[in-house]
């Protein structure tokens, strides 16, 4: 993927995300995740020994994340990414101290490029802060919605989105000049009754297939119904209840400043990483 919007491969439909998204607050949404993120990007910040003026939050659905950190900030914008990735987000160089984000990224089609935006927009030592889906999230759906399709239909059509791992994403955040990177990954277990039931918090996330490649015809009856049972059959716990993966990946990084923190040169570290790894488990 490369930060040329014209060039950056084009995997989802960001008009049709919009719709879904739209869909799911007229069904009542699903707020669990972004429940989850909002608290923790609050606890997150809170560790951050910096007070941050002006703050934009981008592209991220919903009013948890808003909600959770109300009056933190002298002037808070909501930004939307844009449904064309062609245009640029409305954001002015040097004008932010804080950019953050929840539950957005993972659906943008040219990802450098949008990072790239932010570290433009951000003031010297100003902070990035998101959270985004990526890892094995759903691995259960994707490998049952596979094994069905390879067994009823003799071939396997895009359902779930390709997700980003932690080390592309911190490759990324490099990429666009962002100094200090740190990513992480919280794993949130949910079980459900059945894969019905996952399929229908999805649709209240508005999460469902919004894939340029999808299949448009609708799935056969029999096959989602082989799917459910091979879903329970592969990822179901001794109560019959089955469960579905949700890797969240947190990302920050910090627009350079001269008075950051600088890497060590190679050698320089005075404790080797056994002892560091050492150390660290001594404290756990």
């Amino acid at each position: 993927m490369v930060s040329n919007p014209a060039a950056a491969p084009v995997l989802f439909d960001r008009a049709l995300l919009r719709a879904r998204q739209q869909r799911a607050q007229r069904l009542g949404p699903a707020t669990f995740l972004l429940d989850r993120i909002a608290e923790d990007m609050d606890e997150r910040l809170r560790a951050v020994l910096r007070d941050f003026k002006s703050a934009a939050e981008i592209g991220t659905p919903g009013e948890q994340v808003s909600g959770a950190l109300a009056g933190r900030f002298d002037r808070y914008a909501r930004v939307d990414l844009p449904e064309r990735e062609s245009e640029p987000l409305p954001l002015h160089a040097e004008s932010l101290d804080l950019a953050i984000s929840a539950l957005a990224f993972q659906f943008v089609n040219d990802l450098p490029g949008v990072l790239a935006q932010i570290r433009r927009a951000l003031r010297p030592d100003g902070l990035l802060m998101a959270a985004m889906i990526g890892g094995d999230t759903l691995t259960e759906l994707r490998q049952s919605f596979a094994a069905a399709e390879a067994e009823l239909e003799g071939g396997v059509s895009p359902r779930v989105a390709p997700f980003a791992d932690l080390r592309d994403i911190g490759a990324l955040v490099q990429r666009a000049g962002l100094a200090l990177p740190v990513t992480d990954v919280d794993r949130i277990v949910v079980r459900y009754d059945s894969a019905f039931g996952l399929m229908h918090d999805l649709r209240k996330m508005g999460a469902t297939n919004i894939l340029v490649e999808r299949r448009r015809m609708p799935t056969r009856r029999t096959t989602m119904l082989r799917m459910a049972e091979i879903y329970r059959e592969r990822f179901a716990d001794s109560d019959g209840r089955v469960r579905a993966t949700f890797d969240v990946i947190w990302l920050s990084g910090w627009a350079p400043h001269e008075n950051q923190q600088k890497p060590l040169k190679p050698g320089s570290a005075k404790v080797g990483l056994a002892e560091a790894v050492r150390r660290g488990s001594s404290t756990t």
